[in-house]
């Protein structure tokens, strides 16, 4: 399922709502990374690839921009370990 993912970089974050819950990723812009680092998505809507989908969209977005991703977060740590083309080169 695609996931209408929202980026509000005055507040450093992706977010998207989903059945009336938000989930979200917070991040900061350091050293020429962006790095993670919460990833929230409330119980309810848990399991649905709702934190894979906001982490790929934060580091989709780095990507774009000149920017390393990097997982202060162990969520978008492991997602990172999980997605090697997004590794620097």
């Amino acid at each position: 399922m695609e996931y209408n993912i929202v980026h509000q970089p005055e507040q450093h974050l992706f977010r998207t709502e989903v059945d009336g819950r938000t989930g979200f990723v917070e991040y900061r812009l350091i050293n020429g990374y962006l790095d993670i680092t919460h990833t929230i998505v409330p119980r309810p809507i848990e399991g649905r690839g709702i934190a894979a989908d906001l982490v790929k969209a934060a580091f989709d977005y780095a990507r774009a921009n000149g920017l390393k991703p990097k997982g202060t977060c162990s969520y978008a740590a492991i997602w990172l370990e999980r997605h090697p083309e997004y590794e620097e080169k």
